[in-house]
């Protein structure tokens, strides 16, 4: 049987170790209800709540997407320095940045290759390698 909406979101929050608090209700129903991967930033996820009449203030969504990421639910990843998305997939995956449409989706990781990373500066560890792929339309 297929689970709920309702079932999903309170396994969501709980796999995280999160309170399921009306707020993280709310967001995690939008990102994870309907068991599909979500590239969001804040702002849409705002603009949805909102748009679903279950509305919450754009300081509470970053604070929980936050969280989210926090607790292993979500990764943050940051564009152009001042954006970010947040991604319910959480396995190392690249990708496609449509810069037309400002829309972040998944790319295929099956024929991505590094062949060499650069050398670690002394005293550090890597911790993620993050590929995004720009995509725009080529000039005819």
């Amino acid at each position: 049987m297929e689970p709920t909406p309702k079932d999903r979101v309170s396994r969501w929050l709980q796999t995280g170790g999160l309170r399921p608090t009306r707020q993280r209700i709310v967001l995690a129903d939008l990102l994870v209800g309907d068991g599909r991967d979500r590239h969001v930033t804040a702002e849409d996820l705002h603009r949805a709540s909102v748009s679903n009449d279950e509305p919450v203030s754009l300081a509470t969504v970053y604070n929980t997407l936050r969280a989210f990421c926090q607790a292993g639910l979500m990764t943050e990843i940051p564009m152009d320095g001042n954006k970010s998305y947040f991604d319910t997939r959480t396995d190392d995956h690249p990708h496609y940045f449509w810069e037309e449409s400002g829309k972040l989706t998944d790319a295929p990781k099956e024929s991505l290759e590094f062949a060499s990373l650069p050398p670690i500066p002394d005293g550090m560890e890597m911790t993620k390698v993050d590929v995004v792929v720009r995509l725009r339309k080529s000039p005819l």
